[in-house]
Parts: structure tokens; C-alpha cells; sequence
């Protein structure tokens, strides 16, 4: 018997003000989310090894919270980011869907490259 993975809801809200609501399965990253469902705004260059910054999101409290630790990849990465680094910046690739981000939002940058 597999196992079954729940549907996490999460909100990608893009530069414009323009909402894409999408379910995730859990185990899912941000970045790879926004890809399968068409979300506009995130590049993934790299592929999701957190090498390019192209999936850089700001992603609204309550959730900002509830991620784990920025590694020091990660953390150096958002260094290099076209649009402006903040203390809600991380890397979509970096944000994997769990029980408690059901409901997460996520703004996109004004610009990835």
C-alpha cells in the first residue's frame, strides 16, 4: 500500500496584484508548484538546486515563521537576487510543502534575472 499525501492549498500573489491558488501535493517545493501550475514569475533556472536565485519569493507572515532554518546556500544565494532582499526572502526551491504551511502565500519579486 502507498502513501498518501494531502493536497496543501498555497497562494502565489504576483507582482501585478493577481492571484494563483493552487494545491500542492505535500513533499512539493514552492518552486516546482509554480511550475507545473503555470505560476508566471518564477524561472527555476537551475532546476530547484538552489544554484540561481530565479525562484526567489517573499513569503508572508504567519508562514515566515513556520520554515525551517535558511542553510547557508540558500542564504548566500538570496545575496545575489535581481529584486530586493528582505528578511521574508527565500528561495522556492528551499520551501517544501508540509502540514503546517497548508495556506501559505507567497509574494513574487518584481524580477528574477
Amino acid at each position: 500500500m502507498g502513501e498518501f499525501s494531502l493536497a496543501k492549498g498555497h497562494i502565489y500573489i504576483a507582482r501585478d496584484g493577481s492571484r494563483a491558488e493552487c494545491e500542492l501535493p505535500a513533499g512539493t517545493s514552492v518552486m516546482l508548484g509554480a511550475l507545473t501550475n503555470g505560476v508566471e514569475g518564477i524561472l527555476a533556472e537551475c532546476g530547484g538546486a538552489a544554484m540561481c536565485a530565479t525562484c526567489h519569493v517573499y513569503v508572508q507572515a504567519p508562514f515566515d515563521s513556520r520554515l525551517p532554518e535558511m542553510g547557508e546556500v540558500e542564504n548566500e544565494m538570496l545575496d545575489a537576487v535581481a529584486s530586493e532582499r528582505r528578511t521574508e526572502s527565500r528561495l522556492g526551491c528551499q520551501i517544501v510543502m508540509t502540514d503546517s504551511l497548508d495556506g501559505l502565500v507567497v509574494r513574487l519579486p518584481d524580477r528574477q534575472n
